[in-house]
Formats: structure tokens, C-alpha cells, sequence
């Protein structure tokens, strides 16, 4: 009996230990931590100086913005995520960062190619009309240059006595005997000679068909010949005067016709690829105001300008009223056609120095850098000819900001080994003394953070022509060396606090290099405008 009451006993123990045990495992919390993990604790921190961290809200200490509420749930997972490179955001703050995303696809580009050049004649409608023979001008039928001729009109008469001797030697012959005669009673030697008299009239002299015949019916010597234009257009040289005496050879006269006029273009090395013969040509000129006139290319000069870096294209352009003249300075577009391109809308991608990146959009509201080389640009798309494959969902709006996001979660060294400015150089990710924050950058700005500490890092900066800039100087480092920056070519002097960042904004507009350096010129670096 007292066995069986201690067993009693023991069994209610076990079974009171147990449903105390379950009590406590519940109101703990314990069963949830293998599935959701430890409650978020929210926390404040400095956009500029991640370091500074606080239980409520408030200013930055060491710069005074606006501290940013964070959770201790979200930064563990950000340090997963960097070690995959990517970033995550919650949906408030994709809404927020206004962040769309659209898919990589393949479409057709309309590429205009921009050049300049002039106009001039087009060769094989030039003529040059030279003396064929010693003599005297008597007269000039075309005395103006820029006077318009048909093919045929009169343009001068020459006097010459090897002239005068070559005709009566001509008619001489031909008292002797027809050319046609082929009668056995005719002696063939004076018809030879017939012959070669009137050759000589022919290919020495020029005598026309016509002339030759009514030199042949009249039988009169002409101590004169009438020179006739081979072309009919304008003459564009008149190198005679009357009663000139002239020697064989000598040029009399150049025409040319412009009812055809050639366009010398002048495209850059990075367009050639896209320029081929057959290629539409339309351009406009100072002289015509609103019109615009075509043509179509002929002919790509095979050597490339080693001073310029452009080619020379030459286009045929039909001037049918002769308002095109030459030596006329046009701006002109040739219009490519890239079929099949990988395009992306060109607001995705960011420029970091000497690469650009895409963010794309992993799963949802995680996004990851894609390293992109990029084609051309044409409409607000940009070609990629290496990154992402069609059918990636690229994000179009709001990568800077999401850039910015990735320095708050701190990416890991194999990210940061391969960006530019702050990923690179350790910089903080602000926004500059000047204030302002990631939102009043501008989604059409390029950003460029350099680190100062001995040098800068980087020393060499692409940007593009007629797009801002935003340039961020951080300071690591208390020399008096580099306690300020100077762009000379710009006039622009701005001091660089020690552990700060100093922002400069830019729109580079000519292509070219703007150097920047220290105040004492031992440190420099550029800016290269593309």
C-alpha cells in the first residue's frame, strides 16, 4: 500500500513538471526561434557615420543630420545579404525610393550618328579644258567665271599658224584623192596621206566631226578654231584672257557640273562600325534655315585621321536648283540601325568611375549588382553587350539610392574590392557638406566618391558630357597638403575639412580632361569627359 501511494505520488511529479515545462517554453517564446529568430530591436543611426547608433530618435553627433530608425533584425540579415552581394529593402522603403524595375529585353535601335563637314564638287562631273596647241586668244565666247555653259556652247577662239600649215596640208591631200576612194586608178599614197593629215587635225588640234567637214566642203583655210565647253554647268576657274598667247597644255578653263554635289563627313573612330555605302545621309546648313537635304553615302575613306581620331565619308547629294554650293559647312546624321541589341532603359545604368553596374532585382525587394559593358545609346535605351540576359528584371529608377543602401549594410570586401569611391576607398556613404540627401542627388546624376589620403582614390574619373556630376571628397587624413582641392580650368577652389566629406557639383559640358589638384599641386587626378 505504501508502495503504490509513493508511485502515486512520483507519476503526479513527472506530469506537474511537464505542463510547467510546457508553460514556460510557450511564454518564452523558444519554439519560434528555429523559424522567425530574434525579435527586431529597432535602433537610430547616422546615414554619414554608421558607427553612431541610438535607442531613440535624434541628430548626429559628429555631423548633426537626422538620425535614421534601423533593426537589429534587418542589419543581421543585411550582413547575409552583403556576403551575397545583395541588398535588401523593406516594401515602405522601395515605395519610398520610388525603385521600379523592368525586364532586360531585345529590341531593335535606331542609332543617329552625328557629324560635321562641308560640301564640294563632285569629281567626275569636273572638266578641265586646256590648250591642245601654241597660239593667240582672239576671242573669248565665256568671259566670267561662275557663268553658267551647255555642253557644246563656244568658249574661246585660238589662233595659231601650225593651225593655218595643218589645214592646207589637209587640203593639199584631199585635192589628191578621196579618203573612200579605193579605186586600183588611185595612187594609195596620197590617200594615206589624206588620212594622216586629217588624224592630225582630229587628235592634235581637236578639229570636230563637224568642222572637219565643213573644212572638207568649204575648202577655205580658217586661220582660227572655236574651242567648245565637253560639259554643260558653271565655270568655277578662268585662267585666259583675249589676245593671251597660250602654250600647249596650258589650262584655259575648269567647269563643273552641280546638279550632283559630294558631303565630306567627319565621323569619330567609335561610330565607324555603324556607317556602311547605301547609308541614308540627311543634314542641315547655316544657308537654309529649317530645310533639311539627304543623300546617301558612296564611299568610307579606308585610313582613319591619326590627328582628329575621325574618317572621312563621302555622300552623293542631288542639287537639281544648285542652292547647295560648295565649300558649305553642314551638320549632318546618318542614321544606324543596331538589330537584336540587349537594351535596358539607359536610367539603369550607373556609372562608378572606369565601370558601370545595374541593380537587379533577385527576389522580392532583394537587389544585386551586375557589372555591365555598354553599347550604344539611343531614345533613353542603352545597349549592353555584357551583363544581364534578357528577361532579368533591371531596375530602371532608383538605383543610386539603392547604392547608397548597400553602404549602410556594409558589403562585403569582395564587393567592396571591385567599387569605386566609397565601396572602394572606405568613404563614408553621405552626402557632402554641403547637405542634401541620396533623394536630392537626381536619378539622371552620376556620383563619384574619391578618398583623399595621400592621393586620390581614384585619380582618373569618366563621366559624360552635359551630365551632372556629384564629386565627394572624403578626407582621411590631416595634412596640410590636401586641405584643399583646385579644378584651374574650371576656377573652382574648394577646402576639404579633415574627415569629412565635401561635395562638388558639376555638368561637364565640352569632351575632353579637367585636372583637379591639391592646393600645392603634389597631388592631382581628372576628370575625362566622354
Amino acid at each position: 500500500m505504501q508502495r503504490t501511494t509513493l508511485y502515486v505520488i512520483g507519476v503526479c511529479a513527472v506530469i506537474l513538471l511537464a505542463v510547467a515545462g510546457y508553460f514556460w517554453f510557450h511564454a518564452s517564446g523558444l519554439r519560434d526561434t528555429t523559424t522567425t529568430g530574434p525579435p527586431a530591436v529597432d535602433y537610430y543611426t547616422c546615414p554619414m557615420h554608421p558607427s553612431v547608433r541610438s535607442d531613440r530618435p535624434g541628430a548626429c553627433p559628429v555631423c548633426g543630420m537626422a538620425l535614421v530608425k534601423k533593426s537589429q533584425q534587418d542589419d543581421s540579415s543585411g550582413i547575409d545579404l552583403a556576403h551575397l552581394k545583395t541588398v535588401s529593402l523593406s516594401a515602405t522603403q522601395r515605395v519610398l525610393a520610388n525603385i521600379s524595375t523592368v525586364p532586360v529585353k531585345r529590341a531593335d535601335i535606331a542609332y543617329d550618328i552625328d557629324a560635321v563637314g562641308s560640301l564640294t564638287f563632285a569629281e567626275p562631273l569636273q572638266a578641265s579644258v586646256t590648250a591642245r596647241f601654241g597660239g593667240r586668244i582672239e576671242a573669248l565666247h565665256v568671259s566670267t567665271t561662275g557663268a553658267r555653259v551647255a555642253r557644246g556652247d563656244p568658249l574661246f577662239d585660238l589662233y595659231s599658224p601650225d593651225l593655218v600649215s595643218a589645214e592646207r596640208e589637209y587640203l593639199l591631200a584631199l585635192e589628191s584623192g578621196s579618203p573612200d576612194d579605193t579605186s586600183s586608178s588611185v595612187d594609195p599614197l596620197p590617200r594615206q596621206l589624206l588620212r594622216a593629215a586629217g588624224e592630225r587635225l582630229r587628235v592634235h588640234f581637236g578639229l570636230t566631226d563637224a568642222q572637219a567637214r565643213e573644212l572638207e566642203a568649204s575648202r577655205k583655210v580658217h586661220s582660227t578654231m572655236t574651242y567648245y565647253a565637253p560639259i554643260s554647268g558653271t565655270v568655277i576657274q578662268k585662267q585666259v584672257q583675249e589676245g593671251q598667247y597660250v602654250d600647249e597644255g596650258m589650262p584655259l578653263y575648269q567647269l563643273a557640273d552641280l546638279s550632283t554635289v559630294w558631303a565630306i563627313l567627319d565621323v569619330y573612330e567609335k561610330d565607324i562600325r555603324f556607317v556602311h555605302a547605301g547609308q541614308p545621309v540627311s543634314f542641315t546648313s547655316n544657308a537654309y534655315p529649317g530645310k533639311t537635304f539627304h543623300g546617301k553615302v558612296s564611299f568610307i575613306n579606308p585610313v582613319l585621321d591619326s590627328d582628329t581620331r575621325t574618317i572621312r565619308v563621302r555622300a552623293e547629294v542631288p542639287n537639281p536648283d544648285g542652292g547647295l554650293r560648295p565649300n558649305m559647312y553642314i551638320a549632318a546624321t546618318l542614321r544606324a540601325r543596331v538589330a537584336g541589341a540587349v537594351v535596358v532603359p539607359t536610367t539603369a545604368v550607373l556609372s562608378m568611375g572606369k565601370r558601370s553596374i545595374v541593380w537587379l532585382e533577385v527576389r522580392e525587394n532583394m537587389f544585386e549588382p551586375r557589372d555591365v559593358t555598354t553599347g550604344v545609346e539611343s531614345g533613353g535605351t542603352t545597349q549592353l553587350l555584357a551583363g544581364p540576359a534578357p528577361g532579368e528584371m533591371v531596375v530602371a529608377t532608383g538605383g543610386f539610392l539603392i547604392d547608397s543602401e548597400s553602404a549602410l549594410q556594409e558589403p562585403s570586401g569582395e564587393m567592396a574590392a571591385h567599387a569605386v569611391g566609397s565601396h572602394a576607398a572606405g568613404l563614408p556613404a553621405d552626402t557632402g557638406a554641403s547637405g542634401g540627401s541620396a533623394v536630392g542627388r537626381g536619378a539622371d546624376a552620376q556620383l563619384v566618391r574619391i578618398l583623399v589620403k595621400g592621393a586620390y582614390v581614384p585619380d582618373e574619373i569618366h563621366v559624360k558630357a552635359g551630365k551632372p556630376v556629384i564629386i565627394q571628397f572624403y578626407r582621411d587624413e590631416d595634412s596640410f597638403c590636401t586641405s584643399e582641392v583646385v579644378f584651374p580650368t574650371l576656377d573652382i577652389r574648394r577646402g576639404l575639412p579633415a574627415w569629412k566629406t565635401t561635395t562638388i557639383r558639376l555638368k561637364p559640358q565640352p569632351a575632353g580632361e579637367i585636372p583637379f589638384q591639391c592646393g600645392m599641386g603634389m597631388v592631382d587626378g581628372r576628370l575625362v569627359v566622354e
